[in-house]
């Protein structure tokens, strides 16, 4: 079965940043954390580059794939990069590097602390991987149709769900 809008795609990958000439570096790799991805196709579920990559796909093919800033994360935005006052943080122990999810214009959002300076703190918020070209090894492992309730979710659901609730199991 080829991948298409609306179906259920498990695959294995291997994530690496490709953006720098020489050895690229791995940043992810599926099968070492032995867990596979599950998404559901055509409802932006993981990066477009990557989606676009994935269409027609069958169980079992393998390829490679390199993906410019714009097809993954973006490009950066140096506008990105801010002073915020050290009481946005609510207390939180604070370091460079350090990173905390806030709820951005557009949903979830990643910011790094870069510096502590007084009562103010420079972030970037600018995803971590963007401007960076990633490359993709992958392989699909399977392609299903999505349930009705995985296409209501918009994502795929945990074995032995129903419309988002376990179901009962007996015991013999």
């Amino acid at each position: 079965m080829s991948i298409t809008p609306h179906q259920v795609v498990t695959l294995h990958y291997v994530l690496s940043d490709v953006s720098h000439t020489g050895a690229s570096q791995v940043l992810d790799d599926s099968r070492a954390r032995q867990k596979p991805l599950e998404y559901l196709h055509a409802h932006d579920n993981i990066l477009p580059g990557l989606e676009r990559a994935l269409a027609g796909k069958a169980t079992g093919d393998t390829f490679s794939v390199t993906l410019a800033p714009v097809d993954a994360y973006g490009p950066r935005d140096e506008a990105l990069v801010k002073m915020l006052a050290k009481t946005a943080f609510s207390g939180a122990e604070l370091s460079p590097g350090s990173r905390f999810q806030t709820e951005g214009e557009a949903g979830p959002q990643i910011v790094t602390v870069l510096a502590v300076e007084g009562d103010s703190v420079r972030v970037d918020m600018n995803h971590p991987l963007a401007g960076r070209t990633l490359g993709y090894e992958v392989e699909v492992l399977d392609v299903r149709p999505a349930s009705r309730a995985e296409l209501a979710k918009g994502h795929p659901l945990p074995p032995g769900t129903e419309h988002g609730k376990v179901e009962d199991r007996k015991v013999l």
